[in-house]
C-alpha cells in the first residue's frame, strides 16, 4: 500500500493534470486504487505549485468519467439477454435464479438509475461499480454522463477542498477517508449477506 501511494504522489509530481486525470480514470476502473489520496494531495499541492484547484477537480471529473465509460461498456457487452442466456443453463439453476429475476433488476434500475449513479459516486468502492449495471440496463448514455459527472464533482471537489485545508497535513484526510471506506465495506458485506439469507430462505424453504 505503501509503494502504491509512493508511485501515486510522483505521478502527480510528474505530470500534474494529466497525471491526475491518469490516476483517476485507472481508479475508476480499478477501486482499490485510493481516490483519496489522489486528491487530497493533489489539492494540497494547488497550494505550493502552480495547480490550481479548479483545474484539479476538472482533470479528475474527466478522469471519472473515461473510468466510468469503460465499466458503462463492460455493462453493455454483459446484457441482460447474455446473462439471461447463462442462468438457463446450470448455473442458473445451481443459484435458483430465473430470468424474472434479471429483468425485475432492470426494472428497478430504470426507475431508480438516475439516482442510484448520482449518490453512489459519492460512496467507496460502489462509486466505480455502479457503472456496471447502469451499462447492463441499457440507460440512455445522456443521463448517465449528466449523473455521473454531477456525483464525480461532487466528490472531487470534497476531497480537493480538504487536501487544501489541510495543507501538509493532507495525509490526516486520507486516514479519514479510509475509515470511512472501511465501513462502507463493511455495510455492503452485511448488506450482501443479509440479501443473500433472504434469497436462499425465498427460493429453496418457500415450499416447506
Amino acid at each position: 500500500m505503501l509503494y502504491l501511494q509512493e508511485w501515486i504522489l510522483e505521478t502527480i509530481n510528474q505530470f500534474g493534470y494529466i497525471g491526475v486525470f491518469l490516476l483517476i480514470a485507472v481508479e475508476n476502473i480499478f477501486p482499490p486504487i485510493p481516490s483519496e489520496v489522489i486528491l487530497t494531495f493533489s489539492g494540497f499541492m494547488t497550494t505550493y505549485s502552480e495547480m490550481h484547484v479548479w483545474a484539479v477537480v476538472i482533470a479528475a471529473t474527466l478522469g471519472s468519467l473515461a473510468g466510468a465509460l469503460i465499466l458503462y461498456g463492460v455493462g453493455r457487452i454483459l446484457s441482460p439477454e447474455r446473462l439471461e442466456q447463462w442462468l438457463d443453463g446450470w448455473i442458473g439453476k445451481l443459484l435458483r435464479f430465473k430470468k424474472g429475476d434479471i429483468s425485475s433488476a432492470c426494472k428497478w434500475f430504470e426507475k431508480h438509475g438516475n439516482g442510484a449513479v448520482f449518490f453512489c459516486r459519492c460512496v467507496p468502492i460502489v462509486r466505480s461499480l455502479i457503472s456496471i449495471p447502469a451499462g447492463m440496463a441499457n440507460m440512455q448514455m445522456g443521463l448517465f454522463l449528466l449523473f455521473t459527472t454531477a456525483g464525480s464533482l461532487v466528490w472531487n471537489t470534497i476531497l480537493v477542498w480538504l487536501g487544501v485545508v489541510a495543507g501538509a497535513s493532507w495525509e490526516l484526510i486520507v486516514g479519514y477517508i479510509g475509515t470511512y471506506s472501511t465501513i462502507t465495506l463493511l455495510v455492503l458485506a452485511a448488506g450482501g449477506l443479509i440479501a443473500a439469507a433472504w434469497y436462499l430462505k425465498k427460493r429453496y424453504f418457500k415450499k416447506q
